[in-house]
């Protein structure tokens, strides 16, 4: 399988002199296509830092990322900016939805960004998968907390990325839907091919993982999964 993600000796502090803190030590770390990882830690771990360093919304202090074999880190914002909104698809916490547009308008802010139009029936194509077609004419106040989350899985998937970086995307949904929200990652990322890493402070959604991560004290340390 192809190397979607790869990141060497990443390290990142912050601060300077006797407030410098360093949040990641040395990360190495790697994910394939059709592979969904977790990175599972408390707050405070480094586990967001990382993600967001992975996704290109922060430079590391030293290291090199790759995104499908291209180096990332040290590319222009610009470039950065334009590669990551063509590789990465990103699910956080809040499925930061725009409150006035229509879900199907959601998607059509997506195509203007990129200056292109999809067919409409790729929306509803991807809308179907998720179960959510009927929701298609609704505002995101009109939705259920695990309905956002699924429209904002189908976003992130719209502009087709190799790479879906997931930031605590069940922490706002109750254990039913947060289990159905992480089963559908899954299943996304299986059938799609698309290297998948889930940050997450929750045990109880780690256990569809092909590989689970331990962010511990800015270490990343592979847990054995059961079984294996």
């Amino acid at each position: 399988m192809k190397e979607i993600l790869t990141m060497k000796k990443i390290v990142k502090k912050f601060g300077t002199g006797h407030t410098e803190v360093t949040a990641l030590k040395g990360i190495d770390f790697t994910v394939k296509e059709g592979e969904f990882v977790s990175i599972i830690g408390p707050s405070g771990s480094g586990k967001s830092t990382f993600l967001t360093i992975s996704g290109g919304l922060q430079t590391p202090t030293s290291g090199e990322i790759q995104i499908n074999g291209q180096t990332f880190s040290t590319l222009p914002e610009k470039q950065r900016a334009d590669l990551r909104f063509k590789e990465i698809g990103f699910i956080l916490q809040s499925s930061n939805l725009i409150p006035f547009l229509k879900v199907h308008e959601q998607f059509e802010l997506v195509d203007r960004v990129s200056k292109k139009k999809e067919a409409e029936n790729r929306i509803d194509q991807l809308l179907q998968s998720l179960d959510i077609k009927q929701l298609k004419d609704q505002y995101p106040s009109d939705l259920s907390g695990g309905e956002r989350q699924r429209v904002a899985i189908a976003r992130a998937l719209y502009n087709n990325p190799s790479l879906i970086l997931a930031d605590e995307p069940t922490a706002s949904l109750d254990t039913e839907h947060a289990y159905e929200v992480v089963k559908l990652l899954v299943k996304e990322a299986h059938d799609k091919q698309k290297a998948t890493v889930m940050v997450t402070h929750d045990a109880r959604m780690i256990k569809w993982s092909d590989r689970v991560y331990r962010m511990s004290d800015g270490y990343l340390i592979e847990e054995t999964l059961n079984g294996q």
